[in-house]
């Protein structure tokens, strides 16, 4: 299957008006290329609830830092077309940065809540306020019925959800189960920047805190949890910037047992940083 390409806003609303008329549903697949079998399962996924698929290929400048290099992330058009295509994708907006923020925008989305959890805020104070723009953005832009996210970004997922509810926006956020390698390892874009043998290690973030859901059901308290699934990853090479437990709802410091519950974490492998999260 070939994806119609568009560009412009104009273009996009020109085509999902056609879907409209049909009495058709869409779903909105929001990236920023780079696309691997986990943005191709969303496709899938969507398929599953609507009659039309939208794919978003747009490296959203608002979300890097300074220090972040935009120009470095991993770009590959037409081999994300292709993919796409193959997964049965029906649509991709392919907007330039003017389409998206044209002369004189200056219009922010932030958000309190999951957005302010203490996890990538805190290691990225700017990446959330510039996911919250672009993706009310592209809800309005597409006029999508269903968008579907990943959970392996677990907080997007919910900073993302939490702002569709709060601005009263007509579409369904639909989280999706993470899309693991065969040996467990989360799906990601950041990958490829792996050497063999940090792959190789890469293995132990989701071991470690699939453990430490493990012990928690088994009865062990949720901090002793925490430190153990930390030092292990420390003794085996990795920069921990957070493993913690959290409501699975809200993000916030959990205060009984009996809530629902995640654990997340955030590690660094020689450059590379990842990110997993797993049900307790």
């Amino acid at each position: 299957m070939k994806p119609k390409l568009v560009r412009t806003l104009a273009a996009l609303r020109r085509e999902t008006a056609k879907w409209r008329a049909e009495g058709l549903r869409y779903a909105v697949v929001p990236t920023m290329g780079a696309i691997h079998s986990g943005h191709t399962h969303l496709v899938a996924e969507g398929l599953k609830r609507a009659d039309r698929t939208i794919a978003t290929i747009f490296v959203n400048p608002k979300q890097f830092a300074a220090h972040e290099d935009l120009d470095k992330y991993p770009r590959d058009e037409e081999g994300d077309v292709r993919k796409l295509g193959e997964a049965g994708c029906h649509m991709i907006y392919l907007p330039n940065p003017d389409e998206i923020y044209p002369q004189g925008f200056c219009t922010t989305v932030t958000l309190g809540g999951p957005a302010k959890a203490g996890l990538e805020d805190k290691f990225r104070p700017q990446f959330f306020d510039g996911v919250t723009t672009v993706v009310a953005k592209l809800f309005t832009q597409t006029g999508a019925d269903y968008a579907m996210f990943g959970e392996k970004d677990y907080q997007q997922l919910k900073v993302v959800t939490r702002m569709a509810k709060d601005l009263d926006l007509p579409i369904e956020v639909v989280g999706i189960p993470t899309v693991r390698e065969d040996d467990g390892l989360a799906k990601s874009s950041r990958n490829v920047y792996l050497s063999k043998q940090e792959r190789q290690q890469a293995l132990a973030i989701h071991s470690a805190i699939s453990h430490a859901a493990e012990r928690i059901r088994a009865g062990l308290d949720l901090q002793s949890a925490m430190t153990s699934a930390t030092r292990t990853l420390l003794a085996l090479g990795f920069k921990v910037d957070y493993v913690t437990v959290r409501n699975a709802e809200t993000l916030v410091l959990p205060q009984h047992r009996d809530e629902p519950l995640r654990i997340l974490a955030a590690a660094w492998l020689g450059k590379t940083r990842l990110i997993d999260n797993v049900g307790v």
